[in-house]
């Protein structure tokens, strides 16, 4: 598997696990339960989960007038998209291929 193809898995999986848990919160939330810390949202969010959490947050309507949550997941949202418009420029894109390429390398051995 090349080094792109496990990061996009990484995504897609972070990204499923962190509406999972927006939706979990809401649900807590309407019982009155304990809820998942806001930490723990927005690290998944900071991590690559900011598209699920975006995602949760329109579908269930959840968090979106709590701040200073909401303000924290959009600065979120933009780092990750100017990150990635970033990766159309050849420049940028080999630089975090290579980055990509050495971290795998590391966590793999």
């Amino acid at each position: 598997m090349t080094p792109i193809s496990l990061f996009l898995i990484y995504l897609l999986v972070l990204n499923l696990l962190t509406l999972g848990l927006f939706w979990w919160d809401k649900r807590c939330a309407i019982t009155r339960r304990w809820r998942v810390p806001e930490s723990t949202l927005l690290t998944l969010c900071l991590v690559g989960g900011s598209l699920g959490a975006k995602t949760g947050q329109g579908i269930f309507r959840h968090k979106t007038r709590k701040e200073p949550f909401r303000t924290s997941l959009n600065a979120i949202a933009v780092l990750h998209l100017t990150f990635f418009a970033g990766l159309v420029l050849p420049e940028f894109r080999a630089l975090v291929m290579a980055l990509l390429e050495r971290t795998l390398l590391w966590i793999m051995g």
